[in-house]
């Protein structure tokens, strides 16, 4: 079967009638409306705190991109996000300005490089990242700060499934896409504290559904605190 290779989208719109397909909706996530008030409270106050530091980090990782690459210091995708509604996700860039190219070619001269994008949409081995401050960048997740900013606005949690391209999500069944759209995006999730780079479509799958139906503060609290020993580690992530 033929990978799909991402390319670059104007904002697709939002998904009308809950799930695709003309499925019904999957049962609510789990979760009061006051818990989820205490969740979003949780968020603005913890992002505003986490500004002052996360600017200077951004300044500091600005230079070594500027530095190792020419182009753009930050990067803007589209993804699909809460209710059906696609926005743009903020990342410092880690890949060179010709990443889909790149992918293209890598895919088309290594069946094994094939095969591991069909299972999981990513690459251990991947030749679109900017050697040095890419790496050191996606290996600390230190690219996700600019999502503060989509934390403050609205069209993303602390904690919650990552939102993920076009081409990824629609890897997925319909229900499965509907249940993901019932709550905020992330910046971290269930899935990168458990599998990080590790996990296939499946994986990723059953541990988002598992986060999903089984939401709790705690939960939030726990997923908090092994993304940053897995930071600190910079285990599995690439």
């Amino acid at each position: 079967m033929a990978a799909t290779v991402p390319v670059a989208r104007n904002p697709p719109g939002r998904v009308s009638g809950g799930a695709a397909g003309g499925q019904s909706n999957p049962a609510p996530a789990a979760g009061g409306s006051g818990a989820r008030a205490w969740k979003r409270a949780f968020d603005v106050a913890a992002a505003l705190a986490a500004v002052p530091a996360a600017v200077a980090v951004i300044g500091i990782a600005a230079a070594a991109i500027r530095f190792s690459s020419p182009g753009p210091v930050f990067f803007r995708q589209w993804r699909e996000g809460y209710q059906g509604r696609w926005f743009a996700v903020w990342k410092l860039r880690t890949m060179h300005v010709d990443a889909g190219e790149r992918l293209e070619r890598h895919l088309a001269e290594s069946a094994a490089a094939r095969l591991e994008w069909e299972r999981t949409c990513k690459l251990r081995r991947d030749p679109r990242v900017i050697a040095g401050a890419g790496s050191f960048l996606r290996r600390s997740s230190l690219d996700e700060l600019p999502q503060l900013w989509n934390v403050l606005r609205g069209e993303m949690s602390l904690v919650g499934p990552r939102p993920l391209p076009r081409y990824h999500v629609e890897r997925y069944g319909s229900e499965f896409r509907a249940l993901r759209r019932s709550v905020r995006p992330g910046i971290t999730g269930l899935w990168q504290v458990s599998a990080r780079g590790a996990g296939d479509l499946r994986v990723q799958e059953t541990l988002d559904r598992a986060y999903i139906e089984g939401w709790s503060l705690r939960l939030d609290a726990n997923v908090l605190a092994r993304t940053l020993a897995a930071v600190i580690g910079g285990r599995g992530a690439y």
